[in-house]
């Protein structure tokens, strides 16, 4: 029998450790391939992590509520074979022999409290080795992009930032590129909530609730936000009466061909997409005094769990999907987040974000700004209402199915033009919706 340690996986890009929650099976017992054995949360999502092996558990050496970071042992399993093995394929096929310094960086755990002013951006990627590495030469981002990698997808491998180390001095120095590639966007610097300057009094009967995991998250994001971000909100009222028609006549063949539901949401994503590349500056980010313009439109879509709590799971490159692929890509992340079945990855990288709060009755509201995001619009609830049409016979007052909209911006680099121009786009859009669109 050989012994196996099961590591923690890669979760993505700036994931760098995770909390164990529960564990699916208990010391004993046996396990097969693909099962998942243990459930883990991140400051994102929470997800199961499977087994890529079958074996009986010996050891779980992470217990409920412990911290594990990427790459660190969190369980051993007896498997059939001889000698030990480890879930890291990465260390067990890289064979460079770096100097004892490197060894030493890439030995030690990984601590995201350890001091460094290296931070990389998200559309770098790096393995949690090869940023240790990155961290510990002090490699700048712009450095790593004239690493040429030989990896999958050509990612820098260790072997790869190794030989850069080894042949540094040889280099052009990282103030030479150019300084577009050079920008990076770090984390928002954490800021401590408001103190109470007293204790708040509690009477008889009333019933303390601790705030869950998820929660003190999400208020942590939201404090932060407010204060980072001064926010602008404009609002107008659309007649989606054409939409409203166009999906009664096409939700059932669509249902019936794609076996997926059509709802609202892919219109006023498509629509959205549509604005943002007719005002590509509302899809950045600031980084001090830059604006990082983003090549992608990552859209992110604000979730209400059946708990009470919020996620907002990405769709990635919508720009790119046709309104069937964009309606499946919203159901499986809706159907996914419902049933803690998101990915790290599925929660990361938006740019943009639409909040539904029609979905709860409401007509409007005033969404927060999500970080490192610019703007956020929330779709309100669509009513029938008495409205004055223009005709060529004159004004008539008709039925028509209309709907609030409200865009809220941050007001350092979006102003009230642009914000207002972005949502009036939106809004024509969705009035002058084509019945003849196919899906």
């Amino acid at each position: 029998m050989a012994e196996y340690k099961l590591l923690l996986p890669s979760m993505g890009e700036g994931v760098m450790e995770a909390t164990v929650i529960t564990w699916l099976f208990n010391e004993g017992d046996q396990v097969k391939e693909d099962d998942s054995v243990v459930e883990i949360a991140t400051d994102k999502v929470d997800s199961d992590v499977p087994t890529p092996v079958s074996g009986k558990i010996v050891k779980i050496l992470k217990q409920k509520d412990e911290v594990a970071k990427v790459g660190e042992a969190i369980a051993i399993l007896e498997i059939e074979g001889e000698g030990g093995s480890t879930a890291s394929e990465e260390v067990k096929t890289e064979t460079s022999t770096p100097d004892a310094e490197t060894i030493k960086a890439i030995e030690e755990p990984l601590n995201p409290t350890a001091t460094s002013h290296v931070e990389f951006s998200g559309d770098l990627y790096l393995s949690p080795l090869v940023k240790s590495i990155a961290q510990q030469e002090n490699i700048s981002e712009s450095e790593l992009k004239t690493i040429k990698g030989n990896g999958l997808e050509g990612r820098i491998t260790k072997e790869d930032i190794l030989a850069h180390v080894a042949n540094r001095g040889n280099q052009p120095t990282p103030q030479t590129a150019p300084v577009q590639q050079a920008v990076s966007v770090p984390a928002p610097k954490a800021v401590a909530s408001p103190t109470p300057a007293t204790t708040i009094s509690t009477s008889a009967g009333d019933e303390i609730i601790p705030m869950d995991r998820m929660r003190k998250i999400i208020a942590e994001n939201m404090v932060k936000a407010k204060q980072i971000a001064p926010h602008v909100t404009s609002f107008i009222e659309t007649d989606v009466t054409n939409v409203v028609k166009w999906r009664a006549k096409n939700k059932d063949m669509f249902e019936k061909r794609e076996g997926e539901k059509l709802t609202f949401m892919p219109i006023f994503v498509k629509a959205i997409v549509k604005a943002i590349q007719d005002f590509p500056m509302i899809n950045v980010s600031i980084n001090g005094d830059n604006i990082i313009k983003k090549k992608n439109i990552n859209i992110g879509m604000a979730t209400a769990l059946p708990d009470g709590n919020l996620i907002v799971p990405v769709i990635k490159n919508a720009d790119q999907l046709s309104l069937s692929g964009l309606a499946k890509a919203i159901n499986d992340l809706a159907y996914r987040a419902r049933n803690k079945k998101l990915r790290p990855e599925d929660t990361q990288g938006a740019t943009y974000t639409i909040s539904n709060v029609g979905s709860f009755g409401n007509l409007m509201g005033t969404p927060i700004i999500p970080q490192p995001q610019v703007a956020i619009m929330a779709i309100g609830a669509i009513v029938k209402k008495p409205a004055v049409l223009e005709t060529k016979d004159g004004d008539v007052i008709a039925i028509r199915q209309l709907m609030f909209m409200s865009h809220s911006y941050d007001h350092r680099v979006v102003d009230g033009s642009l914000g207002g121009m972005m949502l009036k786009h939106v809004h024509d859009y969705l009035q002058n919706w084509d019945m003849n669109t196919e899906i």
